[in-house]
């Protein structure tokens, strides 16, 4: 069974009721607990709290093509030179929806400072449009099914969960990858750290330090 069969059946088995006591949702193990952040060696191969298996984060971001809300193929290599916060989501992921005011108001912060979100809607582009026509997302949004998926997982998580987030610096570089919702204070910490990185404040490792000595922030 392919993703889009996944999501048709999660659409019509689950009520919206249903959805928000989930959580955030992983495919492959369902009613899985929220992971913390977590931080990336300069391997690219630790993390702070071990989940069931270890993740292999990347260094590097990687690249990758997908469609706009227009349907145009975009491709995350036209950021080249940005630090970017890239948010996988889905309308019907409960935890999704509650952190988006807290990225559009993050959008409005950061985004002078050179830091860029990028949303990238795993689920249907029309679903997709209906959902950001009622309530915006003030940053690029992207749509995948499949592909939104390998991207996804292409940041090193072995089990596709809602929300996703991966934390890069203005040379492409991972500082963190976080699983389930994001909250002001452990963001804002991840935000300053990257701010830092890109204006040569802050070594790249000193970074990741701070961020994993963040993460348990309420």
């Amino acid at each position: 069974m392919n993703l889009s069969q996944n999501l048709r059946l999660i659409a019509l088995g689950l009520s919206a009721a249903a959805l928000g006591a989930v959580g955030f949702l992983a495919y492959e193990h369902w009613g899985a607990p929220a992971a913390p952040t977590l931080a990336v060696s300069p391997s690219g191969s630790d993390d702070v709290n071990a989940l069931t298996s270890s993740p292999q984060v990347p260094e590097v971001r990687p690249d990758f093509t997908l469609h706009d809300l227009t349907g145009a193929k975009v491709a995350l290599s036209q950021w080249q030179g940005q630090a970017l916060v890239i948010n996988f989501w889905a309308t019907w992921c409960g935890p999704c929806q509650r952190e988006i005011p807290l990225l559009n108001r993050m959008q409005a912060e950061y985004g002078p400072q050179g830091v860029q979100l990028l949303g990238i809607a795993v689920d249907f582009a029309e679903d997709v449009r209906q959902f950001v026509a009622k309530k915006p997302l003030k940053y690029p949004t992207w749509v995948g099914e499949e592909d939104g998926a390998q991207a996804a997982r292409a940041f090193g998580i072995d089990s596709l969960a809602f929300p996703f987030t991966a934390f890069t610096d203005r040379r492409g570089r991972v500082l963190t990858v976080h699983l389930g919702e994001l909250h002001e204070p452990e963001l804002r910490v991840i935000l300053e750290a990257i701010v830092a990185v890109n204006a040569g404040n802050m070594t790249l490792e000193a970074a990741r330090a701070k961020i994993a000595a963040a993460q348990n922030l309420p």
